[in-house]
């Protein structure tokens, strides 16, 4: 499928640096635009960072300290005027603008790549997919999970039978937060798409959707635990894949122990790999990938353990070595697709298969029920 998480920036680059470089438009330079948007398009042969929008004069100065001969705008209308030098505006605004924003790009002619969750509903993806196609122009959503160094880990051995039949599948993103930090992300209002259900969770949901394929049925249990906090801070999905896979899925700003990152039972042998990709650490840190320096990989120490009936936590079980976490092969193939015309790493239509998982399992924690899922 596109974007597969064995795809690598060196598969990819061979065919992005060629030519004019492609002006990018980023609207957005909080978190999401500074720390990954950003560093990712400036290291991307092929690329170039042309303008940031952001009305906050900090992080206007922010932005040009960063990157030097960078345009700013201050408002997305300027980035719509200028569309004809323009090859891509990237959406790495609050949640709430995703949709109006990447509409307004795609009716300027200009092809899109949206932060996630692109949109709060499924329709509302498949919408913005529809347009992007009846315009013939690249659409895609920034899943950048799938190039986590133990995601890209597991999805080789899945590939390689390693594990044999695939029987259950558990993914963690914990976190242990017990204070609220406020901000939109983190607020009640339905309007924002805040909360871990939709962060987190788009994350976890999107990695199993591409393991193991359509989900057919979904339970979930989501609840606010923190004093103050206002949106779902603790998530637990249970979904069943067309296949027979059953995905056990946490997402928690409440771990204040935290559990493996994964584990994958099969019928041959299971993995269990503790820790987070460091690559999201690194580009806080301010570091930023070059191509054809290492990046994104971890110490042996930290490296998962394939065995069966053994425990990883005593030394049970072989080592894996982990695969290089590579989230610039993101935009590399971004790139490649809008020169050759290939498909994006990440499809509109697969953003939306993730919004109805998250949707289906809203509403069962919200009933308490099981949820039925459409695979047409």
């Amino acid at each position: 499928m596109s974007g597969s998480p064995t795809d690598s920036a060196t598969d990819a680059s061979s065919t992005t640096g060629a030519g004019t470089p492609l002006a990018v438009g980023l609207v957005g330079y909080g978190l999401a635009g500074s720390v990954f948007h950003a560093p990712l398009i400036a290291a991307t042969p092929g690329l170039v960072l042309d303008t940031v929008v952001t009305s906050d004069a900090t992080r206007q100065d922010q932005a040009r300290a960063e990157h030097p001969g960078v345009r700013i705008a201050t408002a997305p209308d300027e980035l719509w005027r200028r569309a004809d030098e323009l090859d891509l505006v990237v959406i790495a605004s609050p949640n709430r603008t995703h949709v109006p924003l990447a509409t307004a790009a795609l009716r300027a002619s200009l092809a899109v790549v949206v932060d996630k969750p692109v949109a709060g509903t499924a329709a509302e993806a498949r919408d913005l997919a529809a347009l992007a196609a009846e315009r013939g122009l690249l659409f895609s959503v920034f899943h950048n999970r799938r190039w986590d160094n133990d995601f890209r880990t597991v999805a080789r051995l899945v590939e390689s039978g390693d594990l044999g039949v695939v029987q259950r599948f558990e993914s963690r993103f914990e976190r242990w937060r017990p204070r609220p930090k406020g901000g939109w992300r983190e607020s009640g209002d339905p309007q924002e798409i805040g909360g871990l259900l939709y962060d987190l969770g788009s994350h976890v949901v999107d990695q199993a959707l591409v393991l193991f394929g359509p989900v057919v049925r979904v339970y979930a249990e989501s609840d606010v635990r923190r004093a103050g906090a206002e949106a779902d801070d603790d998530t637990f999905f249970a979904l069943t894949h067309a296949n027979g896979v059953r995905s056990h899925l946490w997402v928690s700003s409440t771990a204040a122990e935290l559990g493996p990152r994964f584990r994958v039972l099969g019928s041959r042998a299971g993995f269990v790999k503790y820790g987070l990709d460091p690559q999201e650490a690194e580009l806080r840190a301010g570091r930023r990938p070059v191509p054809g320096e290492p990046w994104g990989e971890e110490d042996e120490a930290l490296w998962g353990r394939i065995g069966a009936g053994e425990s990883p936590t005593t030394g049970g079980g072989r080592p894996v070595p982990t695969l290089p976490g590579d989230y610039p092969a993101y935009y590399d193939l971004v790139a490649r697709a809008l020169r050759t015309g290939t498909p994006p790493p990440v499809t509109g239509e697969q953003a939306a298969a993730t919004l109805a998982i998250l949707e289906a399992a809203r509403r069962s924690a919200r009933e308490g029920t099981t949820v039925e899922v459409s695979t047409a």
